[in-house]
């Protein structure tokens, strides 16, 4: 099946899609702030640029799109049936990336969350957001 958009237009829309404040990003920091975290955003001295740092528990959390980052058996991460190779390179890549970047964090002792947006969206329907966070954060045990 061929793209319905030009080359010209695909590259336009996929240029807008930006990689900071989105909508599963946001959720989770309102929910941090609610229940009395403070963080920091999209901290650039720290390798791969978390999505969230919290400075008094060493812990950093990545929000991650589920098709960006090449989320294993979720329906969201499915490839293009077009330029197949072309996604699978570029997913791959990102892929490696996010791991040495975990790697490197650890390293320095930081404590790492990764929450994937099909969880978040799943949650939101149930309205069990709250639940999944906690527990997430009660796993890393940096509940206050």
């Amino acid at each position: 099946m061929s793209d319905i958009f030009s080359k010209q237009k695909r590259s336009e829309i996929m240029s807008n899609i930006s990689g900071k404040e989105t909508k599963p990003e946001i959720m989770v920091r309102k929910f941090l702030f609610a229940n009395g975290f403070r963080y920091r955003k999209n901290v650039s001295s720290l390798p791969g640029k978390p999505d969230i740092v919290l400075p008094k528990y060493k812990t950093v959390v990545f929000v991650h799109g589920c098709f960006w980052h090449g989320h294993k058996n979720c329906k969201k991460a499915n490839l293009p049936e077009t330029n197949t190779e072309f996604w699978k390179d570029k997913i791959g890549k990102t892929v490696l990336r996010d791991k040495n970047n975990i790697i490197q964090l650890k390293n320095h002792c930081y404590k790492v969350i990764v929450i994937w947006q099909c969880e978040l969206c799943a949650t939101k329907k149930d309205n069990s957001l709250n639940k999944l966070i906690k527990k997430i954060i009660i796993n890393k045990n940096i509940f206050p």
